[in-house]
């Protein structure tokens, strides 16, 4: 078999670690960008929504359309798990299909020219990854599945129950990205608050924090999708305790209103969900993402707008916007009263707009402060601006921020972190400049 390969990875940051485990696998293959030179190809699919799904798809078959001949093509993950029995029938240009659970196994797929999905989800323990998009930080996936019911979530219909990775494991990976170069680190899964509660451990976040705390070169870390009825205070209050792990607080909570919230089965009202957000507000130098679904089943005008109302006021630092879609096997998919497409998007739009004007509040509120900024590299609006971010910031999630001025003639090394006053509100992007080119540690 000839050795160029192209891979996508499509989807979420979880995907994103799946793909980096194929590529530890194909070392031998040398990468291109070009996917008419590829004898490989391989696309990590997501089937979580309808836009997602249909990107998904697409991607395949325009990457089939411009393949060259004698290339394999393999379509990977959550979408060809979810959909596998269809797919392998109606999409013949695919020559391999595999799902969630074989992502290590690749190699030999290859070799064979067979699909496979096997019976359990994979967890990566102890496979080696190529981190792509970063020479200091890593996403570092905690488990698989989901034992939530949420009314409108597929995902534990082809995932599976919840399924944490051992604590040995992901301490033991993390040191050997730290011994590569690695120091800043984003914790992910479908459901980050409950992890290693299928071992019967109740504050397994805590315990992780912990034995993260202990790695010698971690210098930054953070914690990516709570979820509110297994996100308790004492958690909050260990991360606001810890020198490591930052006041980063990603909690999708999908609704307000206590009607909306029990239809959807979160497993908490508006009160509880309010203590936690204005816990999470009040600790210092806090930042607060969350998610919002509109249009799902039995949304009322009326639940709409005290949504709204609470988006604009709340002080959100940032807010993804979703519409409701509507998945088979899902509680909602047999729900009455569906919302109109037409409608859906006019509240997609307006509460979008709020989103925005949210992020632009909170990006004003910088101005004037000295941050721990990280440079990732030149930028691509102008040679003389350098790409950076806040340090609490999700990389690629929460934004960019450009250095356009220094009071040092040293040049600045990307990857680094370094002190930076932050100067001015351009658009949607922060300017800042570093008054001191002492690394901070």
């Amino acid at each position: 078999m000839s050795n160029k390969l192209h891979i996508v990875s499509l989807g979420c940051t979880k995907n994103l670690v799946d793909t980096e485990v194929m590529m530890g696998k194909l070392q031998n293959f040398e990468l291109t960008d070009n996917n008419e030179d590829a004898d490989v190809i391989i696309v990590n699919t997501c089937g979580f929504i309808d836009a997602a799904k249909e990107e998904s798809l697409n991607t395949v078959l325009s990457l089939h359309e411009a393949r060259k001949e004698d290339s394999v093509l393999v379509m990977a993950g959550c979408l060809s798990e979810r959909y596998k029995d269809e797919l392998m029938e109606q999409i013949p240009e695919v020559d391999i299909f595999t799902g969630v659970g074989d992502y290590d196994k690749i190699d030999e797929l290859l070799v064979e020219k067979k699909s496979r999905f096997s019976d359990e989800v994979f967890l990566i323990d102890g496979a080696e990854r190529i981190v792509t998009g970063s020479s200091y930080h890593a996403y570092i996936k905690l488990s698989e599945g989901c034992n939530q019911t949420c009314s409108f979530c597929a995902i534990p219909s082809f995932k599976g129950k919840l399924h944490s990775r051992d604590l040995d494991s992901i301490a033991k990976e993390v040191e050997s990205l730290v011994a590569k170069g690695y120091w800043d680190f984003s914790f992910v899964s479908q459901d980050s608050s409950s992890y290693l509660r299928d071992q019967n451990i109740k504050d397994g976040l805590s315990l992780l924090m912990q034995r993260i705390e202990l790695i010698q070169g971690v210098k930054s870390a953070r914690i990516l999708y709570l979820y509110p009825s297994t996100t308790s205070m004492k958690l909050l209050q260990n991360i606001g305790k810890s020198k490591i792990f930052h006041n980063y607080f990603d909690m999708p909570i999908q609704h307000i209103n206590d009607d909306m919230l029990r239809i959807m089965k979160r497993g908490f009202g508006k009160e509880k969900t309010l203590d936690l957000l204005n816990y999470m507000k009040s600790l210092p130098n806090s930042f607060v993402r969350t998610s919002f679904i509109v249009g799902h089943p039995h949304e009322t005008q009326e639940m709409f707008d005290e949504m709204c109302e609470f988006a604009k006021n709340f002080g959100f630092d940032r807010i993804n916007v979703f519409s409701y879609s509507d998945e088979e096997t899902t509680s909602a998919y047999d729900m009455q009263d569906k919302i109109s497409d037409d409608v859906k998007a006019q509240r997609a739009q307006i509460l979008g707009d709020i989103a925005s004007e949210c992020t632009k509040v909170s990006l004003q509120k910088e101005v004037g402060k000295t941050r721990s900024i990280v440079i990732d590299g030149e930028s691509d609006e102008h040679e003389y601006l350098l790409s950076a971010r806040e340090t609490i910031w999700a990389p690629e999630i929460d934004g960019e921020l450009y250095i356009n001025d220094r009071t040092v003639d040293e040049d600045l090394e990307f990857g680094k972190i370094y002190p930076a006053k932050i100067t001015e509100l351009v658009g949607n992007i922060l300017t800042a400049t570093v008054d001191n080119a002492t690394q901070q540690d």
